[in-house]
């Protein structure tokens, strides 16, 4: 049985442009005909055939002006004499969210809906994050006997030996999930949505895009003995009785790892070779939640040591991150499974003033590395609820749009990144969707198509294969960036229609007019940009007036770096 995420799949029903009615999850969302002439006549427009918002642009404006300045649609209250007519015509959302339910079907259930109201997932704020990298350093050796080294780099999971984080920021990492919505596959920032990339993913861990998805059979506990008696030389009772301490189809990796060292020291090299891959896999890309097991079934990828290379192993990162990121932003989740070595980079390359880390090399000094391997631990002061208020007050400038470009001679971008369909890893099919996120690949971001419904999903591996007409879909409705952050007009109106900028309430009185901010062009050199953005947010803090004559050497300053 498969797995899907981001599915969302609307009933709508319409009468004659008298009232159309469309249920999403288990609120209706409900225009009168003037809302339905207008959008029929608004088809033709490119925007609109795209939008997933049903209204017209005049109720967009009208829509987004009745949010307040933090950008949350105020609770309506009828007066004991009013009439129910007059509730209905106001469009029904969440008080506390988006205005048009459409496109997030899930957020009654998202952990965003709880934050808003200071209701937390548990006595921790931050979720549980899988992460081994410590333990990696020391079951990782300097270098492997040369008849595994060759099967290993055959593998093209080589990278995956020195590209882990030694811990994990969870508080950083927690506040990014609280942002994230499987119906899209992306985060929703203040300014729009952005996403983890198949072009990300090749820069980082310098992981192979194409090759093929991975169907596995079911693997039963009767099935898990006999793989590894088979792959792993363990014998039938030691396999059984291993089997039945995992207590399903799973395996220890620290026994994996035993296994390695006692077959690499009888020179049983390929057993030995399956131990140390599937041991590797299981603590960074397919990491489980449970911190200590690897899904048996995984070992069947390592059956044929010379023929695993032909695996689209970004999209089987990518898939697993997917789905963990999807349960960890509903509220009942507390864990987070995966590789969050990924996630983490990401933000680092990315959000540059956001979090603390350690930077082993500058991007210019890298002789080859995956680009993962530039950044280090360091323990961060901030917690989850003190991140909450500085992503909700992130623009377009603190963001370094396109942070690989100095990487293209070790990692080409590869067309297929912007191939829009499902993925596919196993029995999870997710949602990928590069035409929500175009600012990271340097195109104009324009208001996005419905998500896909990856039930629907029939042909996915046909899909992939015949990837050049989604790219050209998704790139032909677009221009190439005039600015790092450029945007159609309209895209923000929509965006606050549909989603939720905010996470926390604002903490001081501030007009309550139109929310959706108008942000500068900030300087499109990502130096500059960090001196831009560092300069802004102190100002931000102290609270400076640009005529304050103590602060007129910083505001010519910021300007300064503005321009560049």
């Amino acid at each position: 049985m498969r797995r899907h995420h981001g599915s969302t799949s609307p009933i709508c029903c319409s009468c004659d442009f008298g009232v159309r009615a469309t249920k999403t999850s288990d609120h209706l969302q409900i225009g009168d005909c003037v809302v339905e002439k207008r959008r029929l006549a608004r088809a033709a427009h490119p925007l609109a055939e795209s939008s997933t918002c049903d209204y017209g642009e005049d109720e967009i404006a009208d829509l987004v002006r009745r949010r307040g300045a933090d950008g949350r649609i105020p609770v309506l209250t009828l007066d004991r004499g009013a009439s129910s007519s007059a509730a209905a015509a106001e469009p029904t959302g969440y008080p506390e969210g988006p205005y048009d339910t459409s496109l997030l079907v899930k957020y009654e259930h998202h952990v965003a809906r709880h934050v808003w109201f200071s209701e937390e997932r548990g006595p921790k704020k931050e979720l549980k994050v899988v992460g081994h990298g410590l333990k990696l350093t020391s079951r990782v050796p300097l270098a492997l006997p040369p008849q595994m080294e060759s099967w290993v780099s055959r593998s093209d999971l080589s990278s995956l030996q020195r590209t882990s984080l030694n811990k994990i920021d969870t508080n950083l990492v927690s506040a990014f999930v609280e942002r994230w919505h499987l119906e899209t596959s992306s985060f929703h920032m203040p300014f729009g949505e952005m996403s983890i990339t198949l072009d990300d993913v090749a820069c980082l861990l310098h992981f192979p895009i194409r090759g093929i998805f991975w169907s596995p059979q079911d693997v039963t506990e009767e099935l898990a003995v006999e793989l590894v008696v088979d792959y792993l030389g363990v014998s039938q009772g030691q396999a059984q009785s291993h089997v039945r301490s995992c207590r399903g189809s799973y395996y220890n990796l620290e026994w994996l790892y035993d296994l390695f060292v006692h077959h690499r020291a009888a020179s049983s090299w390929a057993y030995a070779t399956r131990a140390y891959l599937l041991m590797l896999v299981g603590s960074t890309i397919f990491a489980y939640k449970t911190f200590t097991l690897v899904e048996a079934r995984y070992l069947l990828l390592f059956r044929d040591l010379d023929g695993c290379s032909g695996y689209s192993w970004g999209a089987a990162a990518l898939v697993t991150l997917y789905r963990y990121l999807g349960d960890a932003s509903m509220y009942s989740c507390k864990q987070l499974g995966g590789c969050p070595t990924l996630l983490q980079c990401w933000i680092h390359e990315y959000f540059p003033t956001v979090g603390k880390r350690g930077e082993n090399w500058k991007p210019a000094d890298n002789c080859g590395l995956p680009r993962a391997m530039r950044w280090s631990y360091k323990q961060g002061v901030l917690k989850v609820d003190d991140l909450r208020p500085i992503l909700d007050e992130l623009t377009p400038a603190d963001v370094i749009w396109r942070p690989f470009e100095d990487h293209r001679a070790w990692c080409v971008f590869d067309e297929i990144c912007l191939y829009r369909g499902c993925l596919k890893w196993g029995e999870t099919v997710v949602p990928y969707l590069p035409d929500r996120c175009l600012r990271q690949f340097g195109y104009r971001q324009y208001v996005p198509s419905p998500p896909l419904d990856c039930m629907m999903a029939t042909d996915i591996d046909v899909d992939w294969i015949s990837y050049h007409q989604s790219v050209i879909a998704v790139i032909g409705s677009s221009t190439v960036a005039t600015t790092p952050s450029d945007a159609v007009d309209g895209y923000l109106e929509w965006y606050y229609c549909v989603s939720h900028p905010r996470l926390v309430p604002p903490h001081r009185d501030a007009p309550r007019e139109v929310p959706v901010p108008v942000y500068d062009v900030g300087p499109s050199d990502p130096d500059w940009a960090r001196v831009s953005t560092s300069i802004h947010r102190y100002l931000r803090q102290v609270n400076a007036e640009e005529e304050d004559p103590q602060f007129s050497d910083l505001f010519e300053a910021f300007h300064i770096s503005r321009s560049h």
